[in-house]
């Protein structure tokens, strides 16, 4: 009994290792790509939402391979898993359509930057100062009221901009 343990053991013991090995290169990896991320996104002056979620995004990204690489490597059959995964993203995509269409105008509308906090816009009947620009949500401020605007119709809708800061940055096309 104690012979067939130890065989498994040895069997065992190397992929084991070898995954565990894999799992924490993915996490120093992922580390590193993040804190790239964040340098860089930072030099090009993007907004601190949009980079913390391209750093975590990233960050996610790289270690869900890992771990499917780390299990690869104990020998389970990942194809099935792969492909389960791709399935569950469809579904959760289309089950979170409106909410995953708010949060990519919302990236998008912080890196057009159409109009920005401090600014009087108007769209579809209200209009107000920009208080926030959130991933999510747009939030105005009109005589004491707050207005929360989804960024999807902000970037679909057209937009009045009525005070435009001036911008004395230099721009190269």
């Amino acid at each position: 009994m104690i012979d067939v343990l130890i065989n498994e053991a040895t069997l065992w013991l190397p992929r084991v290792g070898a995954a565990v090995g894999i799992v924490a290169g993915f996490f120093l990896f992922s580390r590193i790509i993040a804190k790239s991320i964040i340098r860089g996104s930072q030099r090009l002056n993007l907004d601190n939402n949009l980079i913390a979620l391209f750093a975590r995004s990233s960050s996610i990204t790289l270690m869900l391979f890992g771990f499917i690489t780390a299990l690869g490597t104990l020998g389970i059959n990942v194809s099935a898993l792969v492909a389960g995964l791709g399935l569950t993203g469809f579904a959760l995509g289309f089950a979170l359509k409106d909410t995953v269409t708010n949060l990519i105008s919302g990236v998008l509308i912080l890196l057009y930057k159409p109009f920005r906090i401090g600014n009087t816009i108007k769209i579809a009947g209200y209009e107000g100062i920009v208080v926030a620009i959130d991933l999510r949500y747009t939030e105005l401020n009109s005589d004491g009221s707050k207005i929360l605007i989804p960024n999807s119709k902000l970037f679909t809708d057209p937009i009045t901009v009525s005070t435009i800061e001036k911008n004395n940055d230099l721009e190269l096309e």
